[in-house]
Order: C-alpha cells, then structure tokens, then sequence
C-alpha cells in the first residue's frame, strides 16, 4: 500500500483493475487507492502474474503492508500474511528498539515516492529533537532514486523522537519520526543501524550516546568545513536538498566536485557558493577548457538610450542599465551583475521587475555575471581567460561595439553561452525595441 500523503495511515482500495492470475507488464494499472486527500491508480512495478491478493476492494489497508505480489507463475506462493485492513498504521520495527519507551503522538512514516519504492533516504531532518513545529513545517527531506523532495511535518506539537538518522534508509510506511502534543521531558534519538542490532548493543549504544551529548543540552551543529565529512557513500549518491539539485542544474554546476572537495554531505543552497569557487577542473584534473564567443554590432545603442532614461524616467545610473540589460539576458528570476567601469567595480541586484527596482549590492560575494565595459578606452580585443564568474566585454568597433563572452565550462553551456550573447548584443543595439 503506498502512501499518497506525508501524514497518511492508511489507503482505501476503491478497486482491483486486474484479477488474481492475470499476466501484467511494468506500469499496467492493477488497482486504485482513495486516502482523504487524493486518488490513483497504482502501477505494476514489474513484469508477470498478479497473485497472492490479500485484501478485497473496500478494504482499508495501512500503508506500507504487502496486499499482493507479482510473481514468475500464476499460481499464488501462499507465502504473504492476510493485510491488515483495521485502519491504522502497522507497527515498525525502528521505533520498538531499546529500553526507552517511545513518546505518544502523532506518527511520521516514510512517504512513497513512487510505486516501486521499497525505501527512502533520509538527506536531513530540518528539525532539532524538542522542537515545536506546525503541521506545514518542512521536517526532513527524502531521497529515492528517482525524486527528492521536502516532507511536512503532518502535525503541529513538538518533536518527541527521531527514529532514523540522516544518511540512513527507511522502509516506506515505518515510522521514523513521532510528533508529539506536549512538549518532551525525554527525546528520543534513534537509528536504523541500532534497530537492527542486538538488545545489548543498542543498550551499549544509548548509554553512550547519553553520555555524550544528553538531549536536555543544546549542541552547537558541528561548522561544515572540507574534510570534516563521512567518507562518500559507498552507492554514489549524493545528499542535496531539492532546491540545491535544483538550481546547481539549471546553473551547470556538478554536486560531486565538492565530494571530491571533501565538503559536508548535505548539501544546500549556501553549498553552491563553494562550489563556484572551486578551482575549474575536467574529470582528469587538468583546467576546464574556457568558452570563447563575440559578437560585431554596427551601432552602439546603449549611449542614446542612458541619455534618455535619464531624461525621461529619472534613471541616472548608466552602469544600472547596463546590468539590467545583462540580468534580462541571463534570464533567470532574480541575479547579482557586477558593472566594471573605469576600473572601479559596482555590484547590482536586478530583479525580474522593472528597471527602477534595481539597487546597488553592498555584499562581497561573487556574482551570476560580470560586465566590462571598455568603451572608453583604447582596448580593442580581448582574451583573458575564464573568471569566477562569466564575463561579457563591451569595446570599441569602429562606429560599434564588439561584445566578447568568456567563461569556464561550467559556468554555461554551450547553448547557455551563445543564448546569453545572442540576447545581449540584441538588447545593446536596440534597447527601446526590447524594453517594449
């Protein structure tokens, strides 16, 4: 029974699509499950023979409980225990481990992210032990080999126990997690690894873990310093949080060059700062070959177009024209320009809105995209090589403008490059047309 929601127990089967015996492929639909949110049809996740189906359709079945297999024949195997169709959530094995006895609460199970998904990755728990949290809080994020995302708390009350730890495997349905309505005089910290172990091993375990850092005494998180990680997982994956995935592909950032960094596994959006100044590097270690582009244009619209922003709408700074020229090319939301003028250097935040909304940014921080402009001096071409961050160079041709784009290879790709150019030297020469 897969789970259709963070804080769901159970699943309704509305109906069997295909009968005991029947031959079915990978992704045919066998039944559809109801919860009190949402409705499906759940899929086969493998080739064969639908058998060994243990509850009828109405029933309602915790999550996470075996209610059929698909097997090699079509006979069935005998081999499953009857589901339970009581409502309520199956005991797990994680939480029934060790001498404490677990607080009373609300439930956090392991969500399914998918049909086949047998368990899920713990990448972090956003909430310390104790905590209070409200039922939409994010309180962990969950890996499967096919998706990652933020789980909600589900319940509001505090954190009374954790029952895996980031890093670990959980099987889909178990309970890793208990919200309670008070907050806990005794949290409790578990992990898969203990749960699996010994009585007297996991006895071992609390006593030592009691001894070094007792749960009444705040711990200062460790600093994420390079080398100051676990060695890498022995299966290759990486531990990030979505929006970090997120924004390092749309970026063309690779995550496992601050594993080979030896930076701290998880990663998050601060993480990709690192990342950008890391030195530039290929899989052989050698420096990242630099992208090269230029564009001619006979005229250069940017000078008429400062003389009338500033007469008819009161935009003075034509550096900060410049940088919303330069941000509108990059197309992203939201991105920090930097504007090399005269050989002084002033940063900007541009935002996706209008011109006027553009401020100044005080902080030192390396931006999305530096603009050098060498209008007025005698440089005529330009060859210097990658940066930390992509360069666009604006000099003199004759009565027009040559903009040079360099940048590192894994700053842009190669359709990211001649995408970012092609709109720059377009907004260049005719800023009116692309404002309207």
């Amino acid at each position: 029974m897969p789970a259709l929601g963070m804080a769901q127990d159970s699943g309704k089967i509305i109906s069997w699509l295909k009968s005991s015996g029947d031959p079915v492929k990978a992704g045919d639909a066998l039944f559809e499950v109801e919860t009190d949110k949402a409705m499906m049809e759940v899929e086969s996740p493998a080739d064969g023979y639908l058998t060994d189906v243990q509850a009828e359709a109405g029933a309602d079945v915790p999550v996470g409980n075996v209610i059929a297999l698909i097997s090699d024949t079509a006979k069935d195997s005998g081999s499953v225990a009857p589901a339970s169709t009581t409502g309520t959530a199956a005991p797990a094995d994680s939480g029934d481990s060790g001498d404490t006895p677990l607080p009373e609460g609300a439930e956090v199970i392991m969500p399914a992210l998918g049909m086949a998904q047998d368990t899920g990755l713990i990448v972090a728990w956003h909430k310390a032990l104790g905590d209070k949290v409200a039922a939409g809080d994010i309180l962990f994020e969950v890996e499967t080999d096919k998706a990652t995302m933020e789980v909600e708390a589900g319940a509001d009350g505090f954190v009374a126990a954790f029952l895996a730890e980031a890093g670990e495997a959980a099987p889909v349905g178990e309970r890793i997690a208990i919200i309670s309505a008070e907050k806990p005089a005794n949290p409790v910290q578990r992990s898969q690894a203990a749960a699996a172990a010994p009585d007297g091993e996991i006895a071992s375990a609390q006593v030592a873990m009691a001894e070094a850092k007792p749960v009444s005494t705040p711990v200062e998180p460790p600093k994420r310093t390079p080398n100051a990680s676990a060695p890498k997982r022995s299966d290759g994956r990486i531990l990030a949080s979505p929006k970090a995935r997120r924004l390092a592909l749309e970026q063309g950032l690779d995550l496992a060059r601050l594993v080979e960094a030896g930076h701290p596994q998880p990663y998050h959006v601060a993480d990709l700062e690192v990342l950008r100044e890391l030195p530039a590097q290929t899989a052989e270690g050698t420096a990242a070959p630099s992208r090269y582009l230029s564009a001619e244009l006979p005229m250069d619209g940017l000078a008429e177009f400062a003389v009338w922003a500033a007469q008819s709408a009161g935009l003075k700074d034509a550096n900060a024209l410049i940088a919303g020229f330069a941000a509108a090319s990059l197309g992203r939301d939201a991105s920090t320009i930097a504007v090399e003028h005269f050989g002084q250097s002033r940063a900007y935040n541009v935002p996706g809105g209008a011109f006027s909304e553009i401020s100044e940014d005080k902080r030192d921080a390396v931006p999305d995209l530096v603009v050098r402009d060498l209008r007025m001096s005698r440089v005529t071409t330009v060859d210097l090589g990658a940066e930390n961050a992509p360069v666009l160079t604006l000099t003199r041709a004759g009565d027009g403008l040559s903009i040079t784009l360099e940048c590192a290879g894994h700053h842009l790709t190669a359709t990211e490059a001649v995408s970012l150019l092609s709109e720059f030297a377009g907004r260049v020469e005719q800023p009116l047309r692309h404002l309207l």
